[in-house]
């Protein structure tokens, strides 16, 4: 839908409240230019406008289009079509919301065409329409004021990044575990943000060096280049932090596994001393539970069963220890080298 259409001619605005798009066409032709501004317009409201206004269908086709990173592109007709991603950082969710705005720059109108609800520019407008001398110079002074809140929406949500990398690294180098899954998630949002600020750079520095825009401009522009460099330099700090904060919790992860391991092979030590503190004591009652005639009828005392205690004991115990011992000596001989022979009609290195 048009949020907002206006004619501004000499550095102010000639109307109160929006025009219908014939009548915003007809405008351009009387000097200065036309602002007409759209929130995710139907597919229908977009082809109508480029048919009053002559925009190029895949400019067109651009706008509806939902991208990764911000892009320029300049039309033989001489538009140019500007993208920009936009941010915004959400409390409750801890989450941050983006969005989109292509922007159609001719020398009589700019259109803007906003996509998602991070992406409000009426702050933009109201602070341009009270900067008469930017506006007397043409349509590019929206691009300043459109770039400026665009760039100052991006240092809350770095403000907001920021605090999440503290806290998740107050929970790391404490020796606790943080949740992997919530670092992980930091940094795809943070890679998806540097998606949207890094590009930038190279639409605002394009823009600088192409000479398009007017000398009262430039160094409204410049500052906002500076901005951008700032906000990319953090973002791309704040990536490479979350990578080395998620490699500090994998081995923090390791360490308390290590530990438990530990414990648990200690559990298995006291478990198996104390199996081998019982252990002949269960042969004992295991073999003279047996309720067998030969067995009762041969202990007539105690030094017959003192001598099958110590014998049952004793006698498996040497056998287990010849077995082991022989065992070694078998695997301790060398290999046999195998050996080819040497084939009469095959030429040895001596010939």
């Amino acid at each position: 839908m048009i949020v907002d259409c206006a004619h501004y001619r000499d550095g102010r605005r000639q109307h109160e409240g929006a025009m219908p798009l014939e009548q915003a066409a007809a405008r351009c032709r009387l000097g200065g230019f036309v602002w007409l501004g759209m929130f995710e317009p139907s597919p229908e409201e977009l082809s109508r406008v480029r048919e009053v206004f002559g925009l190029h269908e895949l400019a067109v086709e651009d706008a509806r289009t939902f991208h990764l990173r911000p892009k320029a592109e300049q039309y033989e007709d001489g538009t140019e079509l500007i993208i920009l991603r936009t941010a915004r950082y959400d409390d409750e969710r801890e989450e941050i919301d983006t969005g989109e705005i292509s922007i159609f720059l001719a020398e009589h109108f700019v259109i803007t065409v906003r996509q998602g609800i991070a992406s409000e520019l009426h702050e933009a407008r109201s602070r341009l329409e009270a900067r008469p001398e930017l506006l007397k110079t043409g349509s590019a002074s929206t691009l300043w004021a459109i770039f400026d809140q665009v760039v100052d929406s991006y240092a809350p949500v770095v403000e907001e990044l920021e605090r999440d990398i503290e806290q998740i690294e107050a929970t790391v180098f404490s020796g606790a575990v943080a949740p992997t899954e919530r670092i992980y998630f930091l940094r795809r949002e943070a890679t998806d943000f540097y998606r949207a600020v890094h590009p930038l750079l190279a639409v605002l520095g394009r823009r600088l060096q192409s000479g398009k825009s007017t000398p009262a401009l430039l160094p409204y522009i410049r500052d906002v280049h500076d901005h951008l460099l700032l906000v990319n330099e953090e973002v791309a700090a704040q990536r490479d932090l979350l990578t080395t904060v998620l490699e500090a919790n994998i081995a923090v992860i390791s360490v308390e596994q290590n530990k438990i391991n530990l414990r648990q092979s200690a559990t298995m030590e006291r478990l198996t001393v104390l199996a081998s503190v019982f252990l002949p004591l269960s042969f004992v009652v295991g073999f003279f539970g047996q309720n067998f005639e030969w067995l009762v009828s041969h202990i007539s005392g105690f030094p017959a069963f003192l001598a099958l205690t110590v014998g049952g004991l004793l006698l498996p115990s040497l056998l287990l220890y010849a077995w082991l011992r022989r065992r070694r000596g078998h695997l301790a001989q060398p290999m046999p080298e195998v050996t080819h022979p040497v084939r009469r009609d095959e030429p040895t290195l001596t010939e």
